[in-house]
């Protein structure tokens, strides 16, 4: 099969790409370069079933011959880079997906848009189940990223609705893992360059906030499951063309993540505390009944395992 993955050079995509590379598909990814890296498929360079195209996915996107699936996973992902980067993450999310859409409909593909739990807002209902609409702010710093994907949502399912696109969504939840950049601002990739260099790790407002970590990896396998799903299944009621939570259900409190990075890097690094950021929510937690039922798929990589392998990365890089 060949793929076209959008933000492939980036954390989460290049992950994908090594995994429809090591079964054989052909796979063309677009990428400016704005948050990824090329060297996170520099092994694929050269590969005769890769592509890789330098490209603002705001732009027309052209691909010839035939593509079995859109994978758009380009944007901004992290606080620091969408508030650094707030006209080009509104534009990603709409412009972008729509020149990403617009491909999967002139090459009859599947589409699979990669959306965020940010979509939920700061809630008022927990855990996150995909029928709740969230509690958004529309107009502070981070509706930049949220209201750019419930956007990217919107415009996926009137796609489907009035083109008949095969498509899917996905909600991802707090994910970490290798390829993180150290400068991200990401919670886990934050505490763990801060512990190894023995800096105070820093947590904003006491730390009570929680989050749920899904290693890459699984994450991944959600990924793939649910974009080779029939797309005929059902399940209570809503077709696959709905959104699906992706993430690992259990919560940790930020405090707790500071206290076992420290641990499992050995360091002698003490936390202070700073001010919550705006509109930060207090907490994260997936509802994955649906992702269960749908592609008997939950994460297998608990917060230790994944930490020590992320850890081990940071370490090298």
């Amino acid at each position: 099969m060949r793929y076209v993955v959008t933000g492939g050079a980036g954390f989460v995509g290049s992950h994908l790409v090594d995994r429809l590379m090591a079964e054989g598909n052909e796979v063309c990814v677009f990428d400016n370069l704005v948050t990824g890296r090329v060297r996170n498929v520099e092994r694929h360079l050269g590969h005769p079933r890769f592509q890789f195209i330098e490209q603002d996915v705001t732009e027309y996107l052209s691909v010839d011959g035939e593509v079995s699936a859109v994978v758009h996973f380009a944007s901004p992902a992290s606080p620091i880079d969408y508030l650094n980067l707030p006209i080009q993450t509104l534009k990603v999310g709409s412009l972008g997906t729509h020149k990403a859409l617009g491909l999967a409909k002139e090459k009859n593909a599947v589409f699979l848009l990669a959306s965020t739990s940010e979509v939920y807002g700061d809630p008022l209902i927990h855990p996150q189940k995909e029928d709740y609409w969230g509690n958004v702010n529309p107009i502070g710093p981070r509706s930049v990223y949220d209201e750019a994907k419930r956007f990217a949502e919107a415009i996926t399912m009137a796609y489907h609705r009035k083109h008949g696109v095969d498509t899917r969504i996905i909600r991802i939840f707090n994910t970490y893992g290798t390829r993180m950049r150290r400068e991200d601002g990401r919670v886990v990739s934050n505490f763990i360059v801060q512990a190894l260099a023995g800096k105070p790790l820093t947590v904003y407002g006491e730390g009570r906030q929680t989050r749920s970590f899904c290693y890459v990896s699984d994450l991944v396998e959600g990924i793939l499951r649910l974009l080779r799903q029939n797309g005929d299944a059902v399940i209570d009621g809503k077709d696959i063309h709905y959104p699906v939570n992706l993430g690992n259900p259990t919560e940790f409190t930020i405090a707790e993540l500071a206290m076992e990075v420290i641990r499992l890097t050995g360091s002698t690094s003490e936390i202070i505390n700073l001010p919550l950021p705006e509109d930060d929510p207090k907490c994260r937690k997936p509802d994955i009944t649906r992702a269960q039922a749908l592609l008997n798929w939950q994460p297998g990589i608990g917060l230790k395992e994944g930490l020590g392998k992320t850890i081990d990365y940071f370490k090298q890089d």
